[in-house]
């Protein structure tokens, strides 16, 4: 028996367990909207120009502490580079 038989109500598809579903020509069309309606709304946190967006899980945030560090991170290293600069204050 092949995987898709043609009948005269739709077709049979096997599925990987090996049952066999009878499947009607209007089953299949909504499938293929739903498909399609699903890609035409892309998820923003999977765009290609957005680098760091992740989508977490509700009620996950990232701690603020993580945010105070790389500023001061940043801001220490800003002054450590200025500092080399001749003629400053």
């Amino acid at each position: 028996m092949t995987a898709r038989e043609q009948s005269s109500h739709g077709q049979q598809i096997t599925t990987k367990t090996g049952r066999i579903v009878r499947v009607t020509e209007e089953q299949l069309a909504a499938a293929a909207a739903a498909k399609a309606a699903a890609n035409a709304f892309p998820d923003p946190a999977r765009r290609k120009d957005v680098l760091f967006r992740v989508r977490r899980e509700e009620g996950h945030e990232i701690s603020s502490w993580w945010m105070i560090g790389a500023f001061l991170l940043t801001s220490s290293i800003v002054v450590m580079l200025l500092s080399g600069v001749p003629g400053g204050a």
